[in-house]
């Protein structure tokens, strides 16, 4: 009997080792743990795109990305530049007039303090805007005040300039929407103005048109002699090479009847000239006259009744 006591002690003692042994493996349970707050976790200004990624001073610029947050600033150097933010990832801002042309580190700052990586940004120069020239169209002969010219547009400035077939002309500023120039003595035909507020930055060419074909205003009969009388032709664009046609027959200029000859045309400037006349009968009659230029233009047909 004594052997099935031990071999039962035996197992008892057993059984509470390995029961002992697997409660130490077994996690314990924590009465009233005290949990520590976590650590905030900083969302980064991140900036994924710039556009346009240059500029001229009063353009609206458009930033994208994430955790711009409700309330930031924009820089531009050391410049604090007010910036609407539409949401968390997107902002925009007006470059200031006053930012002078060149290179900027562009940053976002935001209201937390967390500012995000600088970016190139170019302020550019403005680039001047021409709409019309008033007037579009001079006489070759206009003189003094009618050869003036009044640029219109947007954007001029102090240092903008005038270019006229490429060349720098002399101008004055009258608003930053207005410019004033005077039309060189040039050839006839169609000749480019432009604004430049740079050497790279200009407005579209507008053209002026230099009229050169004659053009008759009036025709009247003056100063009556014994066998001639002068008529006087008056208009625009004659020159001292011009011509009268005559019922076809050219008189004065190049080609036509010669000076010593009895009927004469002579020029007293660009907008007269006078026709002597030697009728072969006083009876009145009429007849078709033209200025025609030396390079072929004419003016158109005026019929005329005297002897």
């Amino acid at each position: 009997m004594l052997i099935p006591c031990v071999r039962f002690f035996i197992f008892v003692i057993l059984f509470c080792v390995v029961y002992e042994a697997s409660a130490a493996e077994r996690p314990k349970r924590i009465k009233n743990a005290v949990v520590s707050n976590p650590v905030p976790v900083v969302i980064p200004v991140t900036i994924l795109s710039i556009i346009p990624a240059q500029s001229e001073p009063g353009s609206k610029v458009v930033l994208s990305g994430s955790g711009f947050g409700e309330l930031a600033s924009i820089y531009l150097g050391s410049t604090e530049i007010a910036t609407r933010v539409t949401n968390a990832s997107q902002a925009e801002f007006t470059v200031p007039q006053h930012l002078e042309t060149g290179l900027y580190a562009l940053y976002l700052k935001r209201s937390d303090g967390i500012t995000g990586k600088s970016y190139n940004f170019t302020v550019i120069p403005v680039r001047p805007v021409l709409i019309s020239l008033q007037p579009a169209t001079i006489s070759s002969c206009a003189v003094g005040k009618e050869r003036e010219i009044t640029a219109r547009g947007k954007k001029f400035g102090e240092s903008s300039l005038l270019y006229f077939n490429g060349s720098v002309l002399s101008s004055s500023l009258i608003s930053p929407e207005y410019i004033s120039f005077s039309v060189p003595n040039v050839s006839g035909g169609l000749h480019q103005v432009q604004v430049k507020n740079s050497p790279e930055n200009s407005s579209v060419p507008l053209a002026i048109s230099v009229e050169t074909k004659p053009e008759i205003g009036q025709i009247t009969v003056e100063n009556e002699h014994v066998n001639f009388y002068e008529i006087s032709i008056t208009g625009k664009n004659f020159t001292q090479n011009s011509s009268v046609y005559v019922d076809g027959r050219q008189i004065g200029g190049r080609g036509g009847l010669d000076m010593a000859e009895r009927e004469k045309l002579i020029y007293m400037d660009c907008t007269k000239l006078i026709y002597q006349r030697h009728p072969y009968s006083p009876v009145n009659k009429d007849f078709r006259l033209q200025v025609v230029n030396p390079g072929g233009e004419g003016s158109q047909v005026i019929t005329v009744t005297a002897p």
